[in-house]
C-alpha cells in the first residue's frame, strides 16, 4: 500500500515515468491482513496528525476518481479512556488535535454505550469521539491506489523482485531483479517488513522488525449493525469493529513475540503464523471481557500475521544517508493503512522538489545508529515496543529493553551519585539524583512527583552555584583537511571561520533556508574544527555534511564516543576550574566563545566556554580514557562551592528558561531561522554567502513589506505554579487559538511551567506590541490557563551573566 501510494503521488505532482516492483502479488506481505483501521486520534505530533487527516480525505474521495471501491466507511471511532492516566492524556491530545481540524467529542460511559452497546462501560471514565473516522478495505484500498497510479502512467509489475540497489559514486544508478536491469535515478524502499534485508545491501540502517500480531474474528453476532463505530480501548489491549457480521477483535498485547529475526523468508506470500495460545490467553481474555458478546459467540477466526516495527515506534522516511536519490518508506508499526496516504503525499514531494514539506525530525531514516540492527538489540525492543501502542503515555514512562547499549566513561560515578537513568539516543543518561547511595525510584505522573525536588536542588545549583553535569552522549565530529573551511563555511550559516579557537553557534540551511541542523562549529585551527550537535540530531548531521563534503579534501571522524563531556555550569564555575587549572581563566583572555586546549587536573583537555543552561559555564571536551579521573577532580574542587551533580530535567527547566532552541524538538526543517528567534546567528553578508543565504533574504525582505512576521517562535509561561506544561497544549490569544507549545518544562527560577510555541498573527505581523495587547491563554487538558508571552527571554534577556 506504501509503494502504490508513492506512485500514485509522484504520477499527480507529474512524475509518470515511474515503475513499482512487486516481489509477487500486490497485499502478499502484510497489507492484506491489515485490520482495515483509518482512525485519526491519539497523536500529539502534528506531522502525524497531518498524515491521517490527509488520507482519510484521500480515501473517502479515491473511489469516484478510480472508479475502483476503498472500501472507507466513516462510522466513527471511540476511544475509551480507563484510567486517570489516560483521561489526562486524551484530553490532552484531543485539544491539540481540535486545533489541527480533528472533529473529537468527549462522551460519558452512557453515551459510549449508547453508540456501542456490545461494550461494558460502566467502569470506564469516559470516551472520545470522532465522528469522521471509519474503516477500509486494505485491499480493495491499495488496488485503487494502484490503479489511480496506472491512469496517469504508471507500470506496476508484480511478480519480479528487487535483489539489489544499483550505485555509482554515491548516487542511485537502478536496481538489479529477478527479471534483469532497471536504470533509474530515484529508487524507493517501500519493501515493507524485508526494508531492512534490502537497505543494509547498501550499508543502510532500517533497523524494523517483524512481530506477532494478533485478531479474531466471532461468529455472526444477531444485531451487529455494519455501520457500527470502531471501539477501542487500549486498556484492555483491543480494538473491535464489525467484519462479517462477526466481531474484529484486534490485540495490541503488552509483552510482544518477535518473528524472524534472522530476516524474514522471501517466499513468505499471504501467509500466517502458527498462534501461540499459552501467550496470548490472558490478553484475550482481558480484550474479550470489554466486549462480553464476544465472548459468547464462536470464534470463526483466530489470525496471527507479521507487522514490523522500529525501536521507537516512528516510521523509517526520508533519503538514505550517503546514497543520494535512495530514499526510504517503511517500519509503519502498525499503522500502515491510516499512514499510507499522507505518507505517499509527504514522499513524493520530497523526491519531486528535493525537500520536506513537513516537519520529519522525528521520522528521519538517517537517526537510525548501526548497534540498531544488531539481531539481540531488534529481538529485545520489538518485545516491548509493540506493547507502547496501546500503552499509556504518562509523562516519565521509558523503554526498559535493550538498554546499556551505550555507556558514557563516568557512568559508574552518575549510578553511585543514585542517578535516575533514562535512555538517550542508546546512551544511559541521569534524568536527576537521588543522592549518594540512594536508590531513584519514580512513577510516571502528568503532576508534581516526590522527586521534583531533587529536581528544583539541581536547578538552583546551577543558577546560583555550581553543577556539574555528563553530556558524553553530545554528538561529536572531527572535520579536518585543506578544504575543510571552505566546506563548513558554505554549509554554516554563520561564519565559523573566524580565529582559531573560537567556538561559532550556527544553523545549517537547505536550499529554501529552513533548518536542517542547530549545532556549534569551533575553530580549533585553519584544517581543524570540532562540530558539536545534539544526540537525537547525531545521524542527520553526519549525513548532511557527508553531502556537502562530496570530493572536497576533508576528512570528518565521529569522535563522539572518544570523549566525555562534562559540563561545569553556574557562576560559582570558574572558581571550580580555576582550582584545577594554571590556564587565565579570566573573561579578557577566556571570554564567552572561547575554545582552548587546557592542563584540568593533569589532563589535556578541551575547555569551552558556552552555555546551554543560561550562566557562566564551560564544556570540557575529556579523553575518555581520564574522564573519570577529571569528573572526579571536578567534584571535590567543588565540595567548597556546594557542587551537585545536574541531571537531564535541569537541563531541561534551564534552556527554555533562558529560551534555548532544541532542534527536534522546538525548531525543526520546517522553520526559517528568522521565525524562530535565531536571525543574529545568521551571518548574512559573509563573502560566499551560505546554502539557503538566498531564500532567507527574499523572506526577509517580504516581512518588511508585511510589517513583521505572520508567525514567531516565543516564550510562554503559566501565571499559575501548579499546572505543567508538556508539549502540545493549545495557546489562545483573546479567545482565538493561535498556536501550540512545541516544548515545555517546570521553571523553577520563574516560578512556572514555561515552554516554547509557535503562534500565528492569523494575518496579523507577531510583533511585540501584538503580543503585548492580548490576553493570553493555554489550554491544559481542556481548561485554559492565563499565561504570559515574549520574544525575549523571561531569564537574563540581555545574555549578562552568560558572559559575566
Amino acid at each position: 500500500m506504501i509503494g502504490c501510494s508513492v506512485a500514485y503521488h509522484l504520477a499527480h505532482a507529474g512524475w509518470t515515468d515511474v515503475v513499482v516492483l512487486e516481489r509477487d502479488r500486490l497485499t502478499s506481505g502484510t497489507t492484506w491482513h491489515a485490520a482495515g483501521l483509518m482512525t485519526c486520534f491519539g497523536s500529539t505530533s502534528e506531522t502525524s496528525t497531518a498524515i491521517r487527516l490527509y488520507s482519510r480525505d484521500l480515501y473517502a474521495r479515491l473511489e469516484e476518481e478510480t472508479g475502483q471501491a476503498t472500501g472507507f466507511k466513516p462510522v466513527g471511532l471511540i476511544e475509551a479512556a480507563a484510567d486517570e492516566a489516560r483521561l489526562e492524556e486524551y484530553r490532552r491530545v484531543a485539544a491539540f488535535q481540535r486545533h489541527l481540524g480533528l472533529e473529537v467529542h468527549e462522551i460519558s460511559p452512557r453515551e459510549m454505550s449508547d453508540l456501542f452497546p456490545w461494550a461494558r462501560t460502566d467502569d470506564l471514565l469516559a470516551g472520545f469521539h470522532v465522528p469522521g473516522d471509519g474503516r477500509v478495505n486494505p485491499v480493495d484500498l491499495t488496488t485503487a491506489l494502484a490503479k489511480g497510479a496506472r491512469q496517469l502512467g504508471v507500470r506496476v509489475v508484480e511478480g519480479v523482485a528487487v535483489t539489489d540497489v544499483r550505485v555509482d559514486r554515491g548516487r542511485v544508478t537502478g536496481v538489479t531483479t529477478t527479471q534483469g536491469d532497471v536504470e533509474c535515478e530515484y529508487v524507493v524502499n517501500c519493501a515493507g517488513m524485508w526494508a531492512r534485508e534490502l537497505g543494509a545491501r547498501n550499508g543502510l540502517v532500517i533497523p524494523n522488525q517483524a512481530a506477532e500480531h494478533y485478531y479474531l474474528i466471532t461468529d455472526t453476532i444477531e444485531g451487529l449493525d455494519p455501520d457500527a463505530p470502531v471501539f477501542e480501548d487500549p486498556a484492555s489491549y483491543g480494538y473491535y469493529r464489525e467484519e462479517g457480521g462477526g466481531m474484529m477483535v484486534g490485540l495490541f498485547e503488552p509483552v510482544a513475540a518477535p518473528w524472524r529475526v534472522e530476516g524474514v523468508p522471501a517466499d513468505f506470500s499471504f501467509g500466517t503464523i502458527p498462534p501461540d495460545w499459552d501467550r496470548m490467553g490472558p490478553f484475550l481474555e482481558k480484550a474479550m471481557a470489554r466486549v462480553p458478546v464476544t465472548l459468547e459467540a464462536g470464534v470463526r477466526t483466530f489470525f496471527c500475521g507479521p507487522e514490523s516495527f522500529t525501536p521507537d515506534l516512528a516510521p523509517a522516511v526520508g533519503e538514505a544517508p550517503g546514497i543520494r536519490n535512495y530514499f526510504v518508506a517503511a517500519g509503519m508499526n502498525s499503522v500502515g493503512v491510516l499512514s499510507a496516504g499522507g505518507l505517499g503525499r509527504v514522499l513524493a514531494a520530497w523526491i519531486t522538489t528535493g525537500r520536506p514539506d513537513v516537519d520529519v525530525t522525528g521520522f528521519d531514516v538517517d537517526r537510525f545508529r548501526p548497534w540498531q540492527a544488531d539481531d539481540a538489540y531488534r529481538a529485545a525492543r520489538t518485545t516491548e515496543i509493540l506493547g507502547t501502542v496501546y500503552a499509556a503515555h504518562t509523562p516519565g514512562k521509558q523503554l526498559r529493553s535493550a538498554r546499556g547499549t551505550l555507556l558514557s566513561p563516568v557512568h559508574d560515578r552518575l549510578v553511585e551519585q543514585g542517578g535516575y537513568l533514562r535512555e538517550v539516543s542508546g546512551w544511559e543518561g541521569a534524568d536527576w539524583f537521588a543522592g549518594r547511595g540512594v536508590a531513584p525510584t519514580a512513577e510516571p505522573t502528568w503532576g508534581h512527583a516526590p522527586w521534583f525536588g531533587s529536581w528544583e536542588a539541581e536547578h538552583r545549583a546551577v543558577r546560583e552555584g555550581v553543577g556539574l553535569m555528563d553530556m558524553s552522549f553530545m554528538a561529536k565530529l572531527a572535520v579536518r583537511g585543506p578544504d575543510a573551511a571552505s566546506v563548513l563555511d558554505r554549509v554554516s550559516a554563520g561564519d565559523v571561520t573566524a580565529a582559531a579557537e573560537t567556538i561559532t553557534y550556527t544553523q545549517w540551511l537547505d536550499e529554501g533556508g529552513r533548518i536542517e541542523a542547530d549545532l556549534t562549529v569551533t575553530k580549533l585551527a585553519d584544517d581543524d574544527f570540532l562540530v558539536v550537535a545534539s544526540d537525537t540530531a547525531h545521524g542527520h548531521v553526519l549525513a548532511w555534511l557527508g553531502r556537502a563534503v562530496g570530493d572536497a579534501d576533508v576528512e570528518v571522524e565521529d569522535v563522539t564516543a572518544d570523549y566525555a563531556q562534562l559540563n561545569l555550569q553556574g557562576p560559582r564555575s570558574r572558581d571550580v576550574l580555576a582550582g584545577l587549572t594554571d590556564a587565565d581563566l579570566s573573561t579578557e583572555v577566556f571570554g564567552f566563545r572561547t575554545a582552548r586546549w587546557i592542563d584540568v587536573a593533569g589532563v589535556r583537555v578541551l575547555c569551552a566556554r558556552i552555555t546551554y543552561l543560561g550562566e557562566l559555564g564551560y564544556e570540557l571536551y575529556v579523553p575518555a580514557a581520564d574522564g573519570l579521573k577529571v569528573y572526579d577532580a571536578l567534584q571535590d574542587a567543588g565540595a567548597a562551592y556546594d557542587l551537585r551533580p545536574v541531571g537531564l530535567k535541569a537541563l531541561a527547566s534551564l534552556r527554555l528558561e533562558k529560551g534555548y532552541r532544541d532542534f527536534g524538538h522546538d525548531i525543526d526543517n520546517t522553520d526559517c531561522p528568522l521565525e524562530v528567534g535565531l536571525g543574529f546567528a545568521l551571518a548574512l553578508d559573509k563573502p560566499g554567502g551560505f546554502v539557503g543565504r538566498e531564500a532567507v533574504l527574499e523572506r526577509r525582505a517580504a516581512h518588511a513589506a508585511a510589517g513583521g512576521m505572520g508567525q514567531r517562535l516565543v516564550q510562554v509561561r503559566l501565571l499559575d505554579p501548579e499546572p505543567l506544561l508538556h508539549h502540545a497544549e493549545v495557546v489562545y490569544r483573546d479567545g482565538v487559538a493561535v498556536g501550540y507549545v512545541r516544548a515545555a518544562s517546570y521553571g523553577w527560577t520563574l516560578g512556572s511551567a514555561v515552554g516554547l510555541a509557535m503562534v500565528s498573527g492569523q494575518g496579523d505581523p507577531v510583533t511585540p506590541d501584538w503580543l503585548s495587547a492580548g490576553t493570553w491563554e493555554v489550554d491544559v487538558a481542556g481548561t485554559r490557563h492565563a499565561a504570559e508571552v515574549s520574544l525575549r527571554p523571561m531569564y537574563d534577556p540581555t545574555s549578562a551573566r552568560v558572559r559575566a
